[in-house]
């Protein structure tokens, strides 16, 4: 018997590919300790908390399987969507199938970053001066030198935030004020975190995965294909969010 298959005919295809995915590692099994802190994180960036896909990393948990269903209650009450679990022994391989997860094995931690905030200027130590070139403040504001890495956040929790460089797909940059990106934007972008409406994003080359001001946001497939790839401003105007070519 043939095992040719018309394609037109198929119904799907398998590829591989390289997702921009969310890990949100685990240091607590308790679900009220990761309620408190998901209210505290949706505070500050709520455009981020939209029905966003994460993997539970677990590896620093002890017996977390026996959590898993709650921790996941939570994230999804919060508008988080847990799709995996990474790391622990067979209990917790089968109960994330058993709650509808895929399950990863551990990390060995050498390809991991974790989502951070980067430190004021002035945190940073004085010998290490690769760091102090790569950041710094100006007024409430803060300018950042260099590409934002995929899984990796940095806020500028008043103010503006400048980014002299790239934002990686799996990346978010937030401030209180406008976020201007000297470089392509590839992942997150959210202005006026607290509210500002009258904030902005203006970035060289647009490939946004989000973009959100003031809580109003647009994903990548919301975005006019022509402007994909091109110097845009985003504002709000009439509560609407309006990305229009940056002349």
């Amino acid at each position: 018997m043939s095992l040719n298959v018309d394609r037109a005919s198929m119904a799907f295809t398998f590829k591989g590919g390289m997702l921009p995915m969310t890990v949100m590692e685990l240091t607590s099994a308790d679900p009220e300790r990761i309620r408190e802190q998901l209210a505290g994180k949706l505070s500050q960036s709520p455009a981020f908390f939209q029905h966003t896909p994460v993997v539970l990393s677990v590896e620093r948990l002890d017996e977390p399987h026996l959590a898993l269903e709650r921790i996941c209650a939570v994230c999804r009450a919060h508008k988080l969507l847990p799709v995996a679990v990474r790391g622990g022994q067979d209990p917790v391989k089968q109960s994330a199938w058993a709650l509808g997860l895929g399950w990863f094995p551990p990390s060995d931690g050498s390809r991991v970053r974790p989502l951070e905030s980067v430190a004021p200027a002035a945190a940073v130590e004085p010998a290490d001066e690769a760091a102090v070139s790569s950041q710094a403040t100006v007024g409430s504001g803060r300018i950042y030198r260099g590409t934002v890495r995929s899984g990796q956040q940095v806020t500028a929790p008043e103010g503006d935030l400048v980014v002299i460089g790239a934002v990686n797909a799996g990346a978010e940059v937030l401030a209180a004020g406008s976020v201007h990106v000297y470089g392509a934007l590839r992942g997150r972008a959210l202005a006026g975190i607290h509210g500002d409406a009258r904030a902005g994003i203006f970035c060289r080359e647009l490939h946004a995965e989000l973009l959100s001001v003031a809580g109003n946001y647009k994903r990548l497939e919301d975005i006019d294909p022509q402007l994909l790839g091109t110097s845009v401003q985003v504002v709000l105007d009439d509560a609407q969010l309006e990305i229009t070519p940056l002349t």
